[in-house]
C-alpha cells in the first residue's frame, strides 16, 4: 500500500508515493465532550425513527453522554467531500474512500488500545488493507456486503444466474425486453461491476482484478458500460429513489444494497437479492475519525460501541449487511433472521471489495486510476 501513486486531483488531495507519515495516536481519552458528528450511509445510524425495533443509538447516547448527529451521504465521493470540508467527527467510508482519505490525511490513526472491543473484530477483517497501512490501524471495521443483483420476483421466476440481465440487451422471463428496465449505480467504482463481468465471460482479456485494468481492458470495459446506456432507466444513488422506480417505474433488475432489497420487501414489493455465478463487487466500511476530529472521547466512545454483538447483528438485519465480529452470525437480530445466511456471508471469497483504482498496481505494470474513471463515467453516464 505504500507505493500508491496520486490520483483522482479533482476529487481528494493527491495520493503520495512514499509511505503515509502518521500522525502522534491519542493515548488516553478524558472527558467525553458531549457529542459526535458521523458521515454515514442512510440506514447506517439509527434510532428507532424508520422502525423502533432497530435502535443503537439511544443506549450509546444515555451510557457515554454523547448525542450522535448524522449526515447522511450518497455515494463514497460525498464522504470523501464532506470529509475534505471539516467539522465531522467519523465517517463510515467504504474501501473506495478510505484510501484516498489515509494518504490525503484526512484521517488520524487509532489507537486500538484504547478501543477494548478491537479483540472481537474478525482477524480477516482486522488488518484488511482499506484501513490498514504500513501496519497502522487508520478505523474500525463496522459492517460488509455485497453489491447484490436485486430483481423483481413477478418478472424472474427464478434468480438471475448472470449479470448479464443488466449488461447485455435480452428478452426477460416475461417477455418483455430489459431496455429501460434496469438501473446501475451512479458512481465511477461501478466500472469494477462491468469489469468484473467481463473477467468470466471474455477471460482471454486477462483481468484478474476489477480494480485494476491496463488500456486495454479499461477500454472493453467502457464499451459494455457504454452500450448499457441504453438500457438504462436510471443511474441510481438515492436509495429512495431506487425503491420508488422499483415499485411505480417498471425497474426489473438492478445492482442494489441489502439495506434496499430489505426495505422493499418489508414493504411487501415482490423482490429478491442474489449473487451471480460471475460473483459481485461489494464493500467493506470502516469507521475513520477525522484528523481534526472536534470530539475525539466520544468518537472513540461510539467506535468502541459500534462493535457490541447487538447492533452488529440488528444493523446486519436493517441493512441487508454482515457483522464484523467474531461470532456475529451466532447473536439472533431483533426481527429473528439468520443475517449471515441472508446476506452473503459465507460468499465473502467470491466478493471483490471497492477500492480506489491507482496508477501503480499489483497485477500489471500501469493501471488506469480513478481520476479516468471518474471522468470517462459522468461522459458514459452523459450518452458519450
Amino acid at each position: 500500500m505504500s507505493h500508491i501513486k496520486s490520483m483522482a486531483a479533482t476529487i481528494v488531495a493527491a495520493l503520495v508515493v512514499n509511505s503515509v507519515l502518521a500522525a502522534p495516536v491519542i493515548t488516553q481519552l478524558g472527558k467525553p465532550e458531549g457529542q459526535v458528528n458521523i458521515i454515514a450511509w442512510p440506514g447506517y445510524v439509527e434510532r428507532g425513527e424508520s422502525d423502533k425495533n432497530y435502535n443503537w443509538v439511544t443506549q450509546f447516547e444515555k451510557e457515554s453522554g454523547c448525542a450522535v448527529n448524522v449526515k447522511t451521504a450518497a455515494t463514497s465521493d460525498e464522504m470523501v467531500s464532506l470529509m475534505n470540508q471539516g467539522g465531522y467527527d467519523l465517517v463510515t467510508a467504504s474501501g473506495d474512500a478510505s484510501l484516498r482519505l489515509i494518504y490525503g490525511k484526512k484521517v488520524q490513526p487509532i489507537n486500538t488500545a484504547l478501543i477494548p472491543a478491537w479483540s472481537t473484530v474478525e482477524p480477516r477483517l482486522q488488518n484488511a488493507p482499506w484501513h490498514t497501512v504500513d501496519g497502522v490501524h487508520y478505523g474500525v471495521p463496522y459492517q460488509w456486503g455485497a453489491n447484490f443483483l436485486a430483481y423483481n420476483t413477478k418478472i424472474f421466476p427464478t434468480a438471475p444466474a448472470s449479470w448479464s440481465v443488466v449488461f447485455e440487451e435480452q428478452t426477460l422471463p416475461d417477455g418483455k425486453s430489459n431496455k429501460g428496465r434496469v438501473q446501475a449505480y451512479d458512481g465511477a467504482i461501478y466500472i469494477a461491476d462491468a469489469a468484473l463481468y467481463l473477467m468470466h465471460t471474455k477471460p482471454s482479456l486477462g483481468i484478474k482484478d476489477p480494480y485494476e485494468l491496463n488500456e486495454t481492458q479499461y477500454a472493453e470495459v467502457l464499451k459494455v458500460l457504454r452500450a448499457q446506456k441504453s438500457l438504462v432507466h436510471r443511474y441510481w444513488h438515492d436509495v429512495t429513489v431506487q425503491m420508488n422506480d422499483f415499485k411505480n417505474e417498471g425497474v426489473a433488475v438492478s445492482s442494489a444494497w441489502g439495506y434496499t432489497i430489505n426495505s422493499l420487501q418489508g414493504d411487501k414489493f415482490p423482490v429478491a437479492g442474489t449473487i451471480p455465478d460471475e460473483g459481485a463487487t461489494g464493500w467493506a466500511d470502516t469507521t475513520m475519525m477525522h484528523v481534526n476530529a472536534p470530539h475525539p472521547v466520544c468518537s472513540y466512545k461510539w467506535m468502541n460501541w459500534s462493535l457490541n454483538q447487538k447492533l452488529q447483528s440488528d444493523l446486519a438485519e436493517w441493512f441487508g449487511s454482515n457483522p464484523v465480529i467474531v461470532g456475529g452470525c451466532n447473536n439472533k437480530a431483533v426481527g429473528g433472521t439468520d443475517v449471515c445466511a441472508t446476506n452473503g456471508y459465507a460468499r465473502f471469497d467470491q466478493i471483490h471489495f471497492w477500492k480506489t483504482p491507482v496508477a501503480q498496481c499489483k497485477t500489471q505494470k500501469v493501471c488506469v486510476p480513478y481520476s479516468r474513471w471518474t471522468q470517462d463515467f459522468i461522459s458514459i453516464m452523459g450518452g458519450r
